[in-house]
């Protein structure tokens, strides 16, 4: 449980950092929007260096968590509801990020 919230949480401070800076380059977003958005990818960073695991399997089982993030992210900040084949995709990367994230040591 506390790997899938710390991946949770990565995924969550990459998102939102990358959202701050799309918002002031994109949709002509107050500049100082780049203050909280470099702080919440330099927390996204150091969250990527608490895992456990090796780095490259971290990232690897990382992007599965950050697929579903996005997608949460699509519905409840963009208000877009995801589709079944959105859900699909999901689980099938959550899938492997389990078989990654979780295989014997």
């Amino acid at each position: 449980m506390k790997t899938c919230a710390l991946y949770l949480l990565t995924a969550i401070a990459e998102i939102l950092g990358c959202y701050l800076a799309y918002v002031w380059l994109r949709q002509n977003g107050p500049a100082w929007l780049l203050i909280p958005a470099a702080v919440s990818l330099a927390a996204f960073a150091w969250l990527l260096t608490l895992h456990d695991a090796p780095s490259g399997r971290v990232y690897a089982a990382y992007g599965g968590v950050y697929i579903g993030a996005a997608l949460g992210w699509l519905y409840l900040v963009d208000g877009i509801r995801p589709s079944t084949w959105d859900i699909a995709g999901v689980l099938v990367a959550l899938a492997g990020m389990a078989i990654i994230a979780f295989q014997p040591r």
